[in-house]
């Protein structure tokens, strides 16, 4: 196979009984830009099966790293989760995805939506020392149906602003605000009703989107990628790709 290759599992951890994440090795040739997703999978019945996944690793990592949820009766991601340290998994060679700030025109802050495993790619890019030198604030938002299920969420909060390299960045310069949906939670509701009603904004003490001053990028369930579109469209916010630089981002590789 010469567009993959198999690389060994270091660690799993469980989140809950439907979300996890692991680790892997890393091959020596394997190159991307923070925010961008490659082809992993597993061989099943002696044919490789591949999903897209954002790498959560930061591109300067040694390993790999991957969040994924479960889903039962998922022809992979069923046996994915039952992955333990030693075992081996296929990892495409190449990397590409739509969200690295190549592909955003300059801006003043940058917003990262994510819902559920969306939050994976931006967990590469809250730890690239060069995206805090492009903004002035980085805000990063997750949304999930329970709390449990806010993963990364005290290395976030805790560890990043600790970091000996990171730390002064994460600490005047990036804006964590989860939410949750089907449970009490001082974010109560989905990111796009809080947008909408301004809650968002008066929660972390900024004006409401602006083109000139605001870049977003949007990774997570179809619903939430469906409706952040239409509202930013509608505000004359223009979608960016790959060479065409725009106000903001979507990632469609979504993994189920």
């Amino acid at each position: 196979m010469i567009s993959q290759n198999q690389q060994k599992v270091l660690e799993v951890h469980h989140w809950t009984d439907t979300l996890f994440s692991f680790k892997t090795t890393r091959d020596s040739s394997f190159r991307y830009v923070n925010g961008q997703f490659t082809m992993i999978g597993l061989e099943i019945e002696g044919k490789p099966v591949l999903r897209a996944y954002s790498m959560v690793s930061a591109n300067y990592e040694e390993t790999l790293e991957f969040l994924s949820i479960k889903v039962e009766h998922g022809l992979l991601t069923s046996r994915l989760r039952h992955l333990k340290p030693g075992d081996s998994v296929i990892i495409g060679r190449k990397a590409t995805g739509t969200l690295i700030v190549d592909n955003l025109l300059p801006g003043k802050n940058l917003y990262l939506l994510s819902t559920g495993t969306g939050l994976a790619p931006f967990m590469s890019i809250i730890r690239d020392p060069e995206i805090y030198e492009c903004y002035e604030k980085i805000i990063l938002t997750h949304t999930c149906r329970f709390v449990d299920e806010l993963a990364y969420r005290n290395l976030i909060t805790e560890d990043l602003s600790e970091d000996e390299y990171l730390g002064e960045f994460v600490r005047n310069k990036l804006i964590y605000y989860p939410t949750i949906t089907r449970e009490d939670f001082k974010n109560q509701g989905r990111i796009t009703e809080l947008i909408q009603t301004n809650k968002f904004f008066v929660d972390i003490d900024l004006p409401p989107f602006s083109k000139e001053d605001d870049r977003i990028m949007i990774c997570g369930s179809p619903e939430m990628l469906k409706e952040m579109s239409i509202l930013l469209e509608k505000n004359a916010f223009i979608e960016g790709h790959n060479h065409t630089p725009g106000h903001y981002l979507v990632e469609r590789a979504f993994v189920a």
